[in-house]
């Protein structure tokens, strides 16, 4: 895999925007704010709806946190979350788009149409229209809504922007990855365009500026420019730390002694990350928002191993059912969390976000029946039960089905060459084929210590297709039950079951050739007219082999004046 390091900006331009200087520990930050003297009379908690924050990460690996003993130094959000609730039982899923589908709507995959794979640039697909968004819930309840980052929920058509689906202002990318710089992505061989959105315009020029400074820069001015008085909810969906592997070479010079270089960088983009968060909480107390404030962090699934990221201890990589897939780093921070500085082993998953954020701020839950999320605030706030007792990880009809499962194997009742994990209580169930399956030391070892990795690659090839663990138990799932205890797989099998029979049909079609960024105008955008169904087949021929690498040297020498550029403005600044 190639791997890029633009720099882009100087140690000089770093301190004189701030980012190295800010100390958002400071308690002059929030001394100078006015108070309205009618709030003194109110309840300290909750006189008014809070103020939400989400901070999601991509990428993020389990181990790649400093609480979690990481070498990777973290320390805003070791500190936010000692000084908040940690999540250690907390799930997500294990690709971007099933992630962030869940946790704007409440639902699991299967209840989206979302449940194969992620929404591709040229697929004319999108988060399902008549689904009634968080977002779209908390502009109900009263909340200005604003979105920074990654948004990768589709865009075939204007009715599927973000801006659309409950934020009255976004920033960010519509498509997976892209350049951290540039902003370019390429979606195959010559299928390259521009994708940095100010609402629905693309934003050309914001090429040049490092993406996780540019969203904390954003979030600052938002909260520059709204009144703590009125509620205010920001989806931050930092691109980092997917790849490429870029970072300001400050960074990178933390971690010069780390002889992975994938892990270098890779270290060096969450470190930026981190103080990119620290930034956010400083403007949060700056401008008076941070005592009726709620901050959620979350990553968005496991760590892509083969890219710097590390799940130690837990089994499997992104894109796996295994716990390092699906398990995710999560703590909320709040002056209005009752017992704080705690960790929680409270069962939570990224669909509970929904219903929880919108009860804190006062919404209406009634006219959104079915949701698959619960309100887990009083397990977090105040340490009580969760109401969540399992989770449905996934069933994927379209995924490769295992060689070697049969419905004979499933009892009769379900075929085990089908990919799908469930959680019901303390046991976790797997079928099909679950994923790289591997145990993968930090990538800054040199040896590992242990057997369990070199176990696992000489019984990886067994004739399985199902698997079944006590992750209370064995959370690294390092003893598979299933043939012990016929009895609880049969019982997980049924609840797999029950939750198929309430999927609707996959939502993945194929990819049409109207996407290409050069017919709309080089940039990554809506290409299908509104009046077009969301099964929209239409479209013009490709384009010809010829005009493709025509087309290619424009992209190239677009993209060489894009870098030039970037490196002139570093040096004037």
């Amino acid at each position: 895999m190639a791997v890029y390091a633009l720099t882009g900006f100087s140690l000089v331009s770093l301190l004189s925007f701030g980012y190295l200087s800010w100390d958002w520990m400071k308690p002059s930050l929030v001394a100078d704010v006015a108070t309205d003297p009618m709030e003194k009379s109110l309840p300290p908690a909750f006189a008014r709806p809070p103020h939400i924050i989400f901070i999601l990460t991509d990428d993020q690996g389990y181990h790649d946190v400093g609480y979690h003993g990481s070498d990777i130094q973290t320390p805003t959000l070791d500190r936010l979350a000692a000084e908040g609730v940690k999540l250690e039982n907390y799930y997500i899923q294990p690709i971007c788009t099933p992630s962030r589908s869940q946790l704007i709507t409440g639902r699991y995959q299967i209840h989206t149409g979302l449940q194969h794979s992620i929404i591709r640039p040229r697929q004319p697909n999108c988060l399902p229209l008549d689904q009634v968004t968080l977002p779209q819930k908390l502009q109900e309840a009263g909340y200005s809504t604003h979105m920074v980052g990654k948004w990768h929920l589709g865009f075939y058509k204007k009715e599927c922007l973000p801006t659309r689906r409950g934020f009255d202002t976004f920033l960010g990318s519509l498509t997976g990855n892209v350049d951290y710089y540039t902003y370019d992505n390429c979606d195959g061989p010559g299928v390259c365009g521009y994708d940095l959105h100010e609402g629905e315009d693309v934003a050309w020029d914001q090429s040049g500026k490092y993406s996780t400074f540019l969203y904390a820069q954003r979030v600052s001015k938002i909260l520059a420019s709204h009144s703590p008085k009125e509620p205010i909810f920001i989806y931050v969906a930092f691109q980092a730390v997917h790849t490429p592997l870029q970072s300001p070479k400050e960074y990178i010079y933390r971690y010069r002694s780390m002889g992975n270089v994938a892990r270098r960088k890779y270290a060096a983009m969450v470190t930026c990350m981190d103080e990119a968060v620290k930034n956010i909480t400083w403007a949060l107390k700056k401008y008076g928002y941070y005592d009726n404030s709620v901050i959620v962090f979350s990553t968005d699934n496991g760590g892509q191993t083969f890219s710097g990221g590390s799940n130690w201890p837990l089994r499997g990589r992104k894109g796996t059912y295994w716990e390092g897939g699906v398990r995710g780093i999560g703590f909320v921070h709040s002056p209005l969390i009752k017992r704080k500085r705690r960790t929680s082993w409270a069962l939570v998953h990224i669909t509970d976000w929904y219903p929880t954020l919108v009860s804190l701020a006062r919404g209406n839950l009634s006219n959104v029946p079915d949701l698959d999320g619960y309100n887990v605030w009083p397990a977090i706030s105040e340490g009580k039960e969760s109401p969540r007792t399992e989770i449905l990880h996934n069933i994927d009809p379209l995924y490769n089905h295992a060689k070697y499962g049969s419905l004979e194997d499933g009892f009769g009742i379900w075929n085990t060459a089908v990919q799908a994990s469930i959680r019901v209580g303390e046991w976790k169930l797997l079928t099909g084929d679950p994923g790289y399956s591997d145990w993968i030391p930090p990538q800054t070892l040199t040896n590992f210590p242990g057997s369990w990795w070199n176990l696992e690659r000489l019984t990886d090839g067994l004739r399985k297709s199902v698997w079944l663990f006590n992750i209370t138990a064995d959370p690294y799932e390092r003893y598979d039950l299933s043939d012990q205890r016929p009895d609880v797989v049969r019982t997980l099998l049924t609840r797999l079951v029950h939750y198929n029979r309430t999927a609707i049909p996959v939502r993945y079609p194929a990819e049409n050739p109207r996407a290409h960024p050069d017919f709309n105008g080089g940039a990554w955008g809506p290409w299908a007219s509104e009046d077009d169904g969301e099964d929209w087949e239409g479209g013009r021929e490709p384009l010809k082999s010829r005009n493709k690498k025509k087309k290619c040297k424009i992209c190239k020498l677009r993209s060489f004046f894009r870098k030039l550029n970037t490196r002139l403005m570093s040096n004037r600044i």
